[in-house]
C-alpha cells in the first residue's frame, strides 16, 4: 500500500470530494498545498508546507478528511499532518534511472516536479530582489552564457527557491529536451551516502553529471561535510567544463559560509553573486495582491496594506498570514476586516519582527540584564561559560533583529571578527531547538525588547 502510485490513486479520488465539501478559499489555500506521503497502521500521513496549514487542517478539517477517505478506502480511518521539507513539494526532475535511460528520456516542460507556482510571471519584483530577478532571467534565457554559476543568497522565505525554479520552468519551456535537476544540498548529501553504501557511486555520478541545468538549494549545508564537498566539487567541474548551467542558493554569501573548502568558495565566486533583501512595504502589498489574485480572491486594499505593515520579515510569513486570515474568515463566516486581521494574527505578529529598528546596544543591555552580568562583559575578552552564552545569545538576536552586517555586529561586541558572530548565531540557532534554557532566554529577552520597538 505504500507504493507512491497507489497512495496517489487514493489521493486523487479524495481531492474532488474535499473540493466539493469545502469552500473554495479553504480548499485552494490549504488542502491543495498538501501531499500524501505514506500509510502506517491505517493512518494516512500527509505533508503540509508550513505550521499554519498544519494547525488549521488539524483543528478544523481532520474529521471531514477522515470521513471522506474512509468512504473510498475503509482500511484508512485516520490522517495525520506533519510539516514536510520544502523539497517534498518540489521533487527533483530526474528520477533514478540508468545513464542510458536518462539520455533517452527528455525532460519536458509539463513535468510536475518543479512547483508550478514558481515562475517568473508569479514573482513580484521589488527594490530588494530586482537585481537577483534580472540575473535569474538572464541565466534562464542564456544558460551557461550569462552568469555561471549564479549564486543567490538571502534570508529564509525571501524568494530564492522561487527564482531558482523559475529558471527551471523557463528553460523547460524554451527547450523541452533540457535535462533539469532541482535538489537541496541535503538531498545531494543523502544520495551520496546511499550511493557509497550501496556501491552505486557510478550511477550517482551519471545522474548529476549528465544534466543541462543543476539547481541546488541551501548550499550552506555542505559546510563541514568533506566527502560531500569533494563530490560536489567534481560535479561542479564536470558540468562547468561541459557548458552546463549551475545555480545555487544560500542564506549567506560564499565568503561567510564556515568550513566551506576554499576551492568550492572560489568556484561559487566565478560567476555572479546576487543577494535578496526583505521586501519593502510597497513590495509586501504587491505580494499580497498577487497571492490574492492567484487564489481568485477579492480583498480590500486597506486590509492588504494593514497586513503588509504588520508582517515585515519575509514572503513566506506574509503569505502564511494571508492564508490564515482567509481560512479564519471562511470557516467562521466572518467579514474580512482589520478587526478580524488583528484577532487572527495577534499570536504571530508582535512589535519585534525580523529586522526592526532596535539597536544592538539595547539588545546587549537587555541580554546583560537577563543574565545578570555587566554591559562591559558583553564586549570584554572574558570567556566564562555564563558570559560567553550571554554574548552569543545577544549576537544571535542582533543578527536576527537588526539590519546590521556581521562585521558591524562584531565591532559592537568588542571588535570581534565576523566569523565569530556567524559561529555564535549558528550555535544559538541550533541550541534553541533542543536547549530549553536557551529557548526560554531568547523568548524572555525578545519579550523585553518589544517595549523598545517603535
Amino acid at each position: 500500500m505504500n507504493k507512491s502510485s497507489e497512495i496517489n490513486t487514493i489521493w486523487n479520488q479524495l481531492l474532488p470530494l474535499l473540493e466539493k465539501s469545502l469552500n473554495k478559499p479553504i480548499y485552494e489555500a490549504l488542502v491543495s498545498s498538501t501531499k500524501p506521503v505514506t500509510i502506517n497502521s491505517k493512518c494516512l500521513e500527509i505533508a503540509v508546507p508550513n505550521e499554519v496549514v498544519k494547525d488549521w487542517l488539524s483543528k478544523h478539517c481532520v474529521t471531514l478528511i477522515e470521513q471522506e477517505i474512509s468512504s473510498i478506502y475503509p482500511e484508512i480511518n485516520k490522517v495525520e499532518f506533519f510539516v514536510g521539507h520544502s523539497e517534498m513539494f518540489t521533487t527533483p526532475l530526474l528520477e533514478e534511472t540508468t545513464s542510458s535511460e536518462a539520455a533517452a528520456k527528455p525532460i519536458v516542460a509539463s513535468n510536475p516536479f518543479l512547483n508550478q507556482r514558481y515562475t517568473f510571471d508569479s514573482f513580484v519584483i521589488g527594490h530588494g530582489n530586482r537585481f537577483a530577478h534580472a540575473a535569474s532571467l538572464a541565466v534562464a534565457e542564456a544558460p551557461a552564457k550569462a552568469y555561471n554559476p549564479l549564486f543567490l543568497y538571502g534570508g529564509v522565505g525571501l524568494g530564492k527557491t522561487h527564482l531558482m525554479q523559475a529558471i527551471g520552468h523557463h528553460l523547460a519551456s524554451s527547450n523541452p529536451r533540457a535535462k533539469i535537476l532541482y535538489i537541496s544540498s541535503e538531498t545531494f548529501t543523502n544520495e551520496l551516502i546511499n550511493a557509497i553504501r550501496d556501491d552505486k557511486t557510478l550511477h550517482f555520478k551519471n545522474k548529476y553529471r549528465n544534466i543541462d541545468l543543476l539547481l541546488v538549494d541551501d548550499i550552506q549545508f555542505l559546510a563541514g561535510k568533506e566527502r560531500t564537498q569533494e563530490e560536489f566539487f567534481h560535479t561542479f567541474n564536470a558540468l562547468y567544463e561541459n557548458g552546463k548551467q549551475i545555480v545555487v542558493s544560500s542564506d549567506r554569501p560564499p565568503k561567510e559560509i564556515p568550513t566551506l573548502e576554499e576551492r568550492l568558495r572560489s568556484r561559487f565566486e566565478w560567476g555572479l553573486t546576487a543577494d535578496i533583501q526583505p521586501p519593502d512595504y510597497e513590495t509586501r502589498i504587491a505580494i499580497l495582491k498577487k497571492k490574492a489574485e492567484l487564489s481568485d480572491l477579492s480583498i480590500q486594499d486597506e486590509i492588504l496594506s494593514y497586513m503588509a505593515s504588520k508582517i515585515q520579515s519575509n514572503i513566506r510569513e506574509l503569505e502564511g498570514a494571508l492564508i490564515r486570515v482567509i481560512a479564519f474568515a471562511s470557516l467562521h463566516g466572518s467579514e474580512l476586516n482589520i478587526t478580524l486581521v488583528d484577532k487572527v494574527l495577534k499570536d504571530i505578529v508582535g512589535p519585534v519582527t525580523a529586522k526592526t529598528n532596535i539597536s544592538i546596544d539595547i539588545i546587549k543591555k537587555t541580554a546583560a540584564e537577563f543574565y545578570s552580568i555587566s554591559l562591559d562583559d558583553m564586549s570584554a575578552k572574558i570567556r566564562t561559560k555564563e558570559i560567553a552564552t550571554a554574548r552569543q545569545v545577544a549576537m544571535y538576536l542582533a543578527r536576527e533583529l537588526t539590519k546590521s552586517s556581521l562585521p558591524k555586529i562584531g565591532e559592537e561586541f568588542g571588535g570581534r571578527d565576523h566569523t565569530t558572530v556567524l559561529h555564535a548565531h549558528d550555535k544559538i540557532k541550533t541550541a534553541r531547538k533542543n536547549d530549553l534554557e536557551i529557548k526560554q532566554a531568547i523568548k524572555a529577552i525578545t519579550e523585553k525588547l518589544k517595549s523598545y520597538a517603535p
